[in-house]
């Protein structure tokens, strides 16, 4: 079977890069082939949008995603900073797949308000709204981050990173792994974590009392516990290991203290 494959990004020189991109895959094969690579089940995708994400043969995180089906195309809504190596690495597993893989210029909106014609619901948790892709912006100035530290939920380059195991970022919780689905890259890994072990760290919403910044070390009792990342007022997301958070801890020069 013949593989097509157009892919081209555009210069960061030549225009600002938006916050994310959308790709486009189409082809008789698209289905097939996203859903031997991906974490969540593609076939959800039909005339709507699922939450998923592509890992390492270590399972380990690469990139997280929406993926919206449409009729003859499936988009990919990726951060813009993690776009062209998930293009690179879907074109890597593409073999002899009939899949065509493009950049489109679709713009992403976001907002909390009244729904648009034709957006879609945040599958993540309903408290983050709507998604819309269009020709033009359509955001309203919700604060993201207020929502995401509230429900639990992490960002490409901030929670997420390469070090990532999905399931200690709470993506279970968040729909966008399917363990019914089949085979993906990096399944045994996180099929073992899910199965096999209790999880000892993770994410976590924590109260903070005083300074601190995103990155810190989180201590106890001069033992470390985690890092610090995202903080929005009196509260933050933290990756903590459970079994040394039970009291006060320190980030710079705050207190820290996990919420059940």
């Amino acid at each position: 079977m013949q593989t097509c494959i157009a892919f081209s990004f555009r210069s960061q020189k030549a225009m600002m890069m938006p916050e994310r991109t959308v790709l486009s895959i189409s082809g008789d094969d698209r289905i097939h082939f996203l859903q031997g690579l991906v974490t969540n089940d593609v076939t959800k995708a039909d005339e709507g949008i699922i939450y998923s994400a592509l890992l390492t043969p270590q399972g380990k995180f690469t990139a997280d995603f929406f993926v919206i089906g449409q009729a003859e195309r499936l988009l990919i809504d990726v951060a813009a900073s993690h776009a062209q190596a998930l293009g690179q690495r879907l074109m890597m597993y593409r073999l002899r797949a009939a899949v065509t893989i493009e950049q489109t210029g679709l713009i992403v909106s976001r907002g909390t308000g009244p729904k648009p014609a034709g957006a879609f619901d945040d599958p993540r948790h309903a408290a983050m709204g709507w998604r819309a892709y269009g020709d033009v912006d359509i955001s309203d100035d919700t604060d993201w981050d207020v929502l995401r530290v509230e429900n639990l939920i992490p960002q490409t380059g901030m929670e997420l990173t390469g070090d990532t195991y999905i399931l200690e970022a709470g993506f279970e919780a968040l729909g966008g792994v399917d363990f019914k689905k089949g085979c993906f890259v990096g399944q045994e890994i996180v099929a073992r974590m899910k199965h096999k072990t209790t999880l000892k760290k993770g994410l976590a919403q924590v109260a903070i009392k005083g300074k601190a910044a995103p990155g810190d070390a989180i201590t106890a009792d001069g033992r470390p516990v985690g890092t610090l990342f995202t903080i929005a007022g009196d509260r933050a997301l933290a990756f903590l290991r459970f079994d040394r958070a039970e009291g006060e801890m320190q980030a710079g020069d705050a207190t820290l203290t996990r919420l059940k």
